[in-house]
């Protein structure tokens, strides 16, 4: 198979994999929509006379699994587990729950352009520019006082038990056994499902993220790795479009007639594309064919780029553009569970101005340098804010941004332990960033993103 790896993986980290401060603005939206709904119950108590309140929550599903991918329509779900304890809701059926925090919402949630909506399984906000939050709502109890654990109730057509982490504790624990790239391969299968607007009933995140650990196969180069695995789904698929959970009883995620038909969907759709890309296995097979194969197969305009070239684009382009990828990312180093909040104080000083928060130097002084940190100035970062109780250690990432660090092969984006504050200066043009990572046994429960943006000399 012609090796396009190098490509492929550039493609991932450009393209693919959704930056951390949009991760961190899902985040964000996550616990302003949950304020909203706690002040709303407040509101919705008062008037009724009850006492409902939220008394546990998670992030759920592609977030908190770190399987989203980039979106040109900004359409990002984020779900959120909602649970009331069993006690203060009584007899309150599974539809009257959702009904309940549905109004609860819509005191708080005016001004948006639609009302929120209760389906079968969640409440849902949309925002206009493509997000939509689902409130997964849940109840919990204990079968005896002295139990450690709770057990939780969902509520959809009926309260039905399920766990509120069980899906994302079963995901940690296969890619511990299976490594990271089942990580990637889910991300590029959802890339291409989302590659065409005309490709409607695609399946589920959670659909393709069940058959491609199934199938997840073992070859080492990360392009073999995903055709492969691929061609196993489409396989899997031909015997049985039957798709179950790998939690809560191994329940059917195919039992409505939509659901199989996002299946076939799938399976016809990937075979389809799979027979445009024989030419990859073709001794004669050239660089453009190759490259022509996979814009086939995803149709992104990251892999048309390439195409149309003369050898003397090419060559400049490698000479101009070349640069070693050393960006890494969390979710490939560690387990997920971003649960506390984290602020930076991030500070610049340089050219006769003191150190400063640099939210202030941004505001008042850099609109003389194009709302930009000149160059030489120094940077200091340091967690000034966390509602994480306790850590084990931080971690630091400074990624430099834009054609300027790709020329000078310097886009950096490792992650390094470099204690509680690192000093940075300001060497060369770009929307660079920094971002730290509380780490509490082995597992990443909080992060913090500021933007550095450094202008021209």
């Amino acid at each position: 198979m012609y090796d396009l790896s190098s490509k492929f993986n550039t493609f991932y980290t450009s393209y693919v994999v959704l930056p951390q401060s949009e991760q961190n603005s899902l985040y964000d939206k996550k616990n302003l929509n949950l304020q909203r709904l706690k002040n709303g119950l407040k509101e919705y108590n008062d008037e009724y006379k009850t006492s409902y309140s939220v008394a546990e929550d998670c992030v759920q599903g592609s977030v908190a699994m770190s399987t989203v991918v980039q979106n040109e329509d900004s359409d990002y779900d984020i779900d959120v587990a909602v649970v009331f304890n069993k006690s203060v809701l009584g007899d309150k059926g599974a539809q009257a729950t959702r009904n309940m925090v549905a109004n609860a919402l819509r005191r708080k949630t005016k001004q948006f352009n639609a009302e929120p909506e209760v389906k079968t399984s969640c409440v849902r906000i949309k925002y206009a520019e493509g997000y939509h939050i689902d409130f997964a709502i849940y109840r919990r109890y204990k079968e005896n006082e002295t139990d450690n654990e709770y057990k939780y109730e969902h509520a959809g057509a009926e309260w039905t038990e399920r766990g509120i982490r069980a899906l994302e504790d079963w995901f940690g624990t296969e890619i511990n056994n299976k490594g990271k790239n089942l990580r990637k391969i889910i991300r590029f299968s959802k890339m291409f499902c989302k590659s065409r607007d005309s490709w409607v009933n695609m399946p589920s995140g959670l659909i393709q993220t069940v058959i491609c650990d199934e199938k997840l196969d073992s070859y080492d180069r990360i392009d073999e790795l995903f055709y492969y695995t691929m061609e196993n789904v489409i396989n899997r698929l031909e015997d049985s479009i039957e798709v179950n959970a790998p939690v809560d009883n191994n329940r059917s995620l195919t039992t409505r007639e939509i659901d199989k038909t996002r299946v076939n969907n799938w399976k016809n759709r990937l075979s389809t594309q799979k027979e445009k890309m024989q030419i990859l296995f073709e001794e004669e097979c050239t660089r453009d064919q190759a490259i022509e194969a996979w814009q086939t197969f995803f149709n992104h305009d990251y892999w048309s780029s390439f195409l149309n070239k003369n050898i003397n684009e090419i060559c400049y382009e490698k000479r101009s553009v070349a640069y070693s990828d050393t960006e890494e990312f969390i979710e490939d180093m560690y387990d997920i569970d971003e649960k506390y909040d984290v602020l930076i104080d991030c500070r610049v000083m340089g050219n006769g101005f003191t150190l400063m928060p640099i939210v202030e130097f941004l505001d008042k002084y850099a609109i003389r340098f194009g709302k930009f940190i000149p160059h030489n100035f120094s940077v200091r970062a340091k967690v000034s804010y966390t509602t994480a109780p306790t850590y084990d250690k931080v971690l630091w990432k400074v990624r430099n941004v834009g054609e300027e660090a790709e020329k000078r092969n310097d886009i950096r984006g490792q992650i390094l332990d470099r204690g509680t504050e690192i000093t940075e200066n300001t060497l060369f043009a770009g929307q660079h960033y920094i971002e730290c990572y509380l780490i509490k046994n082995n597992v990443c429960v909080g992060i913090g993103h500021v933007k550095v943006p450094i202008g021209i000399k």
